[in-house]
């Protein structure tokens, strides 16, 4: 009886370990799992809008339309624009480039017209300027001046009922390519 006991507790220990073994079982392999949270990602803004803009004469005072004023010898006058240039982006930079140059019917000999100039809180701004994001403000200023000064020294009728037309000046903000940037085309 004792063998009996045996023989039928090694068959058992036998197919178990044949049931494991060939399938009818499974045999554990380590397995771990585990979630990340790679965040959001962004796009951030290029943008430029031109405020009104205004005419001052050579005391400052300000002109309220510049289409019913009639200038004279000796006048000056001063128009300013501010832009609103807004940059977000930890890579963006960008240039400001100006159109639409204004034609005259004066003699250039009794009017002196400068350039149309940006400028902003470092300077002069030029085609060539990189403009980055300040820090601490997705905006910056950008300020855009021209001086029309109708020469004192005109004589006779020189330049009566003669006119300046400033059509529509435009402001293009064209991104500018940065290390760690392709395909980038303003």
């Amino acid at each position: 009886m004792k063998n009996s006991t045996l023989i039928k507790g090694t068959a058992a220990i036998a197919v178990g370990a044949a049931l494991l073994l060939g399938g009818g079982g499974t045999l554990a392999a380590w397995n771990a799992a585990d979630q990340a949270a790679p965040g959001t990602i962004v796009s951030g803004d290029l943008n430029v809008a031109a405020a009104a803009g205004k005419w001052t004469d050579r005391n400052g005072t300000q002109i309220a339309d510049i289409n019913a004023y009639k200038v004279v010898p000796g006048d000056k006058l001063t128009y300013t624009q501010d832009l609103t240039v807004t940059l977000v982006g930890d890579k963006l930079a960008a240039n400001v480039v100006l159109a639409n140059a204004p034609t005259s019917t004066f003699a250039a000999d009794n009017v002196i017209v400068s350039p149309l100039k940006l400028t902003n809180s470092a300077g002069e701004v030029t085609s060539s300027t990189v403009l980055r994001p300040v820090t601490g403000s997705a905006t910056q200023t950008v300020t855009a001046i021209t001086v029309f000064e109708f020469k004192g020294s005109t004589s006779a009728r020189n330049d009566v009922t003669k006119s300046y037309a400033l059509g529509n000046v435009t402001y293009t903000l064209s991104q500018v390519t940065q290390d760690g940037l392709a395909g980038v085309t303003p």
